[in-house]
């Protein structure tokens, strides 16, 4: 397992390819398997490559809480698709007066304690096991949401594709209540030859908030200029 070298064009590659049907490097949350992937690239990926680009900007997100997040780091071979093995180089230890040149976009490079990680494992495996037995009814919204580009000469096609690359449990692009629509994604005039892509989603209102939608669309700034919701109707 592994993705090959993570510090090239073509380890960002199988990492894109890895992250088109997953939200997360293991699981459904963040956890120290996304950290340890993360310090391994040395460049965020480029914007054609929207699936890594999207989970690159959404693991940032969390630097502060780095060593809060569950799990126990596991060397790069021991993530990614079976057949590709790990090559990524890793740094040769500096001395303490190189210290100050190096670049931790997490900050602190203390490993979190294995005990305390598997008695949180343990403790969150407890509460799932608990909480699966509770039949719950589940919340569900119906958001339609306006995804402006900068200009007219944005390429709407690629922008779109960006938006539906966002992927994670609870939310389900392109169902509408309202048409029978499967796609129901449209471009709509603003003025002066600029166009916005109208496109719905349904969430689940536990998992999924207007909040981390607007985050993760917005991440993709060399497309998106911003993101409103024009419609929030629960279900």
């Amino acid at each position: 397992m592994g993705f090959g070298d993570l510090k090239s064009a073509s380890g960002l590659k199988v990492l894109n390819e890895f992250l088109s049907d997953r939200s997360y490097i293991e699981g459904y949350v963040p956890s120290q398997a996304d950290v340890a992937v993360f310090e391994a690239i040395s460049t965020p990926p480029s914007v054609d490559l929207c699936h890594a680009l999207r989970w690159y900007n959404h693991i940032k997100s969390y630097q502060g809480q780095k060593n809060s997040l569950p799990g126990v780091k596991k060397t790069l071979g021991q993530y990614g698709p079976a057949g590709v093995a790990d090559t990524t180089t890793t740094s040769v230890p500096t001395t303490k007066d190189d210290d100050d040149d190096d670049i931790d976009l997490f900050g602190s490079d203390e490993e979190e304690d294995a005990e305390a990680a598997r008695l949180k494992e343990e403790r969150l495996a407890a509460y799932a096991a608990k909480k699966a037995k509770k039949p719950a009814v589940i919340a569900k919204s119906s958001i339609l949401l306006d995804v402006k580009p900068w200009d007219d000469e944005t390429d709407m096609a690629k922008l779109e594709e960006c938006v539906r690359s966002i992927q994670m449990d609870g939310l389900v692009w392109g169902q509408c209540e309202y048409c029978s629509n499967a796609a129901h994604a449209k471009l709509v005039p603003v003025g002066y030859g600029i166009k916005k892509l109208q496109i719905s989603c349904v969430v689940e209102d536990d998992k999924v908030g207007t909040d981390i939608l607007e985050e993760q669309i917005t991440a993709f700034e060399d497309f998106v200029q911003s993101m409103d919701v024009a419609a929030f109707n629960k279900i």
